[in-house]
């Protein structure tokens, strides 16, 4: 919803949602950075029961920015991912002896933020080949090789 640095940002928040922030935030560690698509497939596979929420988060933070933004979902990523924690329900269950235990039931707010994917602006580093390592084989060579042990040299003056 806000433009910076020439990349449209989209968000979407699901409000009280009936899980902990903390389950929530383990999934959400596995989707951060991620293209849609490959966010997507990740939340379809996990097993955790907060991904179902999330998915859910995510498809409305696509349709945010197909419809208000007219931008592709297939091209963005997401850039932030993350669950505050929410009001705790506080419920009571009776125990032996006419004691009581408190179960706290836990909420989380979550929120995802799209944006555009960064094009490539720099030119990655080459790294170095094998055909620049025979081309300086003395600079290569000599510097890696190690150095004979003094037990080494001691064997040969014996012999």
């Amino acid at each position: 919803m806000a433009v910076s640095e020439d990349t449209m940002k989209v968000r979407a928040q699901a409000k009280w949602v009936r899980t902990s922030a903390r389950k929530a935030r383990l999934v959400l560690d596995h989707i951060r950075g991620r293209s849609v698509p490959e966010a997507r497939t990740i939340l379809a596979f996990t097993p955790r029961a907060a991904a179902t929420d999330i998915e859910k988060v995510l498809r409305s933070a696509v349709a945010n920015a197909e419809a208000n933004h007219g931008l592709d979902g297939d091209d963005l990523v997401v850039e932030a991912a993350y669950a505050d924690e929410g009001p705790t329900l506080k419920r009571w269950k009776p125990r032996a002896r006419g004691r009581v235990n408190r179960i706290r039931k836990r909420t989380c707010h979550v929120t995802l933020v799209l944006s555009e994917k960064p094009e490539a602006t720099t030119p990655r580093r080459r790294r170095r080949t094998a055909t620049a390592e025979k081309a300086a084989p003395e600079a290569a060579a000599g510097e890696s090789k190690p150095k004979a042990t003094t037990r080494r040299k001691k064997k040969e003056a014996v012999a």
